[in-house]
Parts: C-alpha cells; structure tokens; sequence
C-alpha cells in the first residue's frame, strides 16, 4: 500500500451534534451533551482509513474560518490534507440526537457556492494527486455553482491514469457519475430507488437492482440498508449480510465508514465475502458512537465474528 487514498469532500462540514432527553418540536429543549467534529463524506473515508494505518490524503474544497478549523482538526488527528480555499464560509451541519426516540434529525446547510476558477484550480490539484494515488473516493453533496456531471469528470480522469474508484452520491450526480464506470458505487436503498426510479419492494428486487449497476460497469456494488445491514456483490457472487446488535447514537457516517471499509478490503486483497463483513462490521461500529466518531481497526477487527452473512 505504498500509493496513497485520495478522498475527495467539495461540500465539508463542521458537523454539531447535540443529545437531547426528547425532541420537542416547537417547544425549548436543552442539550445534555453537544460535540464538533470535522465532516463531510471524504472527510469521514479519510478518518476511517487513517485509523486503519492506510496512507491516505483529504483534499476538497474550504472556506472561512470553519474551513481552517475544520484542517486543523484533521492535522491534529494524524490525517494528511490539500484543500482549496475559497471565498465564503464552510457550512456547519446540525444533527439532533433523541435519546427517547434514538432518532437523528439533520439540519444541513447548502454550503458556500463555488465559481468556475475555484473548479478549475481544484482540478488541476486533483490531477496532481491522482499520479500517486491507488483508490479516488468521491461523493457526498455539491455546494451550489458545481455541475452535477463534477463525479462523473473526476471519475473519468482516475479511469485514465488506471486509479481505481469508489462513488458515494445520490441523485444526478450519482446517475452521472456511473456513466463514467466507477469501480465500485454505494448506494443506500434510499439512493438506489432514486437511481431506479422506484420502489424495491422485496430483497430480490435490490438484488436485482444491484444486477443492473453492475451491467452498467460497476465493478462492485455495495448496498447499504441501515440497521438492516447490506448486500455486497460484484459480477460473480452476491452477499446479504446482517449487523450485530447495538444502541445506535449516530448514523451519521456509518455509510462512509462502510465505504473506508471497502477500500480497505481493497487494498488488501480480501475476497468479496470478507469485504461484505468487513464494511458491514465498520458500518456499525460507527452507528454506536456520537457524533460524527468513527470506528477503530481494533474494534472493526474484535466485531467481525458478529455479522453474519449470506451467499445468495
């Protein structure tokens, strides 16, 4: 593993969550407890993928004070960064955790809006940073001013230079983005049914699908299901895996978590059963902390005998 992770984040975050006893809409809630942390769907691949010892780079884009912050942070936790600052101020997402409910509402703001000269800067970076790179990571949403072919461009140009890549979006750009054939793709099932355009009603229909990603390129495809666990499969065998119990404190970053799990296994030759687990195991790791927290190679390692996994 001597070629480094490029994870990309154009829309970061600082991602605020608070606890509360009970959400009361319209009425006053105090918090019971309240945390920061650097966010964003690359950011969150990258922090992941440095807890497991991989060499991996975030790159993206920034701006104001937030977005300083937001580097520090990442500095600070051993996480090599390039980003690109630009004008404006890096937004912060609001994540509201019910203890009674154990619900999580997310607030997002939209971000800071990027020109034309900030896409074509951050580009050339890019472009650098893929002569070194083994895997490109992109997803998570645009901020506004960024086309939403942006994943599917990125895409094309690792394809050139033989990187392999792994897309985590939804909506247009994650259609646009599987038209350049990434290598692998993550959809939730919430984001597969936008991509089919309708409802998956039964496992053979995910499964299904997932069939269809595949004719579209798709190397591998992981589907991530929540507290229901997954299905990983790629043109030769299909696997339904199933979590071990936990008390969910946030699901945010569980998916990217699966994903940095998936590159892991990736980069370290395991088979596509031992991926399936493998994401599934990080997945829900990282569903049991608060915050935007991530999973530990040791805990992701201690929790794999836990999952339990179909061969469809």
């Amino acid at each position: 593993m001597n070629r480094f992770v490029v994870t990309v984040t154009l829309n970061p975050a600082l991602d605020k969550t608070v606890i509360l006893p009970r959400l009361q809409i319209g009425g006053l809630n105090r918090v019971r407890q309240m945390r920061q942390d650097p966010g964003g769907k690359g950011i969150n691949v990258a922090k992941v993928l440095n807890q497991f010892g991989v060499d991996v780079k975030a790159t993206g884009l920034m701006a104001g004070a937030q977005g300083r912050w937001l580097v520090k942070q990442l500095e600070e936790q051993g996480i090599s960064v390039d980003f690109l600052e630009v004008s404006g101020e890096t937004r912060t997402n609001l994540k509201i955790y019910d203890e009674q409910t154990r619900i999580t509402t997310e607030i997002n703001d939209p971000g800071f809006t990027v020109h034309a000269d900030d896409l074509h800067r951050f580009r050339e970076k890019l472009a650098d940073l893929l002569q070194h790179a083994a895997v490109l990571v992109v997803g998570g949403s645009l901020p506004p001013g960024a086309p939403d072919h942006i994943y599917r461009d990125y895409i094309e140009m690792a394809n050139e230079r033989g990187v392999r890549t792994v897309l985590d979006a939804d909506g247009t750009p994650l259609r646009q983005g599987i038209l350049a054939k990434p290598f692998a793709v993550k959809p939730n099932l919430f984001e597969l049914q936008q991509w089919m355009g309708r409802k998956l009603d039964s496992e053979a229909e995910i499964v299904a699908a997932g069939r269809e990603l595949l004719q579209q390129g798709v190397s591998l495809v992981a589907i991530s299901m929540g507290g229901d666990g997954s299905l990983v499969m790629d043109a030769d065998a299909a696997y339904r895996v199933f979590p071990f119990s936990i008390t969910p404190q946030s699901t945010v970053g569980a998916g990217d978590s699966m994903v940095a799990a998936l590159v892991y296994s990736l980069l370290t030759g395991k088979s596509l059963r031992e991926t399936a687990i493998w994401g599934t195991a990080a997945g829900t790791v990282t569903a049991s902390k608060f915050g935007t927290q991530v999973c530990t190679l040791e805990e992701v390692e201690n929790s794999i005998a836990r999952v339990h996994v179909v061969h469809l």
